[in-house]
């Protein structure tokens, strides 16, 4: 299946009109600080670019990060403005055409960024093999992905490898494609549904455990959206299964709990992570306004302050007394657009 994926993203599609579904495409929505990185990168990047998410997370000034199928450095060359220029961004894809166009604006992009040097470099290899390219070891700050772990025919490897990579208290901050059941084996199998994010997609629940047995305990969904297949073909071939975009957070934190255990614990916000100054969502459920006292469960609370977002935060209580679970810790569909959407504000709601 990667000759498969190779050929669809290196020869079969030029460009994101190309594809049939909106799959592979980021929705709108796009913060206006995104939209100046956006008009810094250059135009043959923009145009084979195939994500379905925003995978730029808070507060990465300064950290290493490793992209897990690049394509075409779109995303690369986003994220190496906002590390800056003592920051690093890492690239790896296996298809040569996306490569070549990634690499053919290197010397571009650092003299659009005015940095001494390119923070940038691009490795071709897969990302289920990810022991073949000499990363070492707990070296990344955070690692990214955008639709792509979907066209990994072994989605266990690409999450272990990850949580190899990872220093503690990293994390893993990737969009991709989901669904609300399991793919029959013969739609599997076809390529176009296959190249186009769609029969690879992972059921949410087969995910979620993968993950856990990777490490990273407590998957934390930040936020999703249904996907439209417009196209007629592919809607009556897998129209009856529900997909969904949607972009994760795994942390690497060694003894998580597996629900949100309520030990009388709070956070508040200082504010100061840049874009996010009234307010930091940390996931669906956690959209914490600065300045005010916020319940969390024993697991935010370690994410927080065992992570990069520490000196952002205030920390109360410890662990010496449990008080039960969080209400709603449950393990419904997680995804907001597959239930009835209330319109309430959870800015200053608890833990789960």
């Amino acid at each position: 299946m990667n000759e498969v994926v190779k050929d669809y993203y290196g020869k079969v599609l030029q460009n994101s009109s190309d594809l049939k579904t909106d799959a592979c495409c980021t929705s709108s929505g796009v913060p206006g600080y995104l939209k100046k990185a956006m008009s810094n990168v250059h135009d043959e990047v923009s145009a084979r670019y195939y994500g379905c998410g925003l995978v730029m997370p808070e507060a990465i000034q300064g950290t290493r990060i490793l992209d897990l199928g690049s394509g075409s450095g779109r995303d690369c060359y986003l994220l190496a403005q906002l590390v800056g220029e003592k920051g690093y961004v890492v690239g790896v894809d296996m298809t040569e055409e996306q490569l070549a166009v990634a690499n053919r604006h290197l010397e571009w992009h650092q003299k659009k960024f005015a940095y001494a040097k390119s923070n940038v470099e691009f490795r071709q290899g897969y990302i289920e093999k990810l022991d073949e390219l000499d990363l070492a070891d707990e070296s990344f700050d955070i690692i990214v992905s955008n639709c792509v772990i979907n066209l990994c025919q072994d989605k266990e490897s690409v999450l272990k490898q990850a949580y190899r990579l990872l220093k503690p208290g990293g994390e893993l901050y990737f969009s991709d494609v989901y669904c609300d059941r399991r793919v029959d084996a013969e739609l599997l199998a076809d390529p176009v549904l296959y190249g186009e994010c769609l029969s690879g997609a992972l059921y949410w629940n087969d995910f979620h455990n993968l993950a856990r047995k990777a490490g990273f305990l407590d998957p934390r969904l930040v936020e999703d959206r249904p996907l439209a297949i417009e196209h007629e073909d592919i809607a009556q071939r897998i129209g009856h299964i529900r997909f969904f975009s949607a972009t994760y957070r795994l942390f690497k934190l060694a003894g998580l709990e597996t629900h949100c255990e309520d030990y009388g614990q709070a956070v508040i916000y200082r504010g100061g992570i840049t874009h996010n100054e009234k307010r930091f969502v940390l996931d669906q459920h956690h959209q914490i306004q600065q300045g005010k006292m916020f319940p969390v469960c024993g697991n935010t609370y370690r994410m927080l302050k065992e992570s990069r977002f520490a000196r952002y935060f205030e920390f109360y209580g410890d662990t010496s007394t449990h008080y039960g679970i969080f209400d709603d810790c449950g393990t419904l569909m997680p995804f907001s657009s597959s239930t009835a959407n209330t319109g309430s504000d959870t800015s200053s709601s608890g833990c789960c």
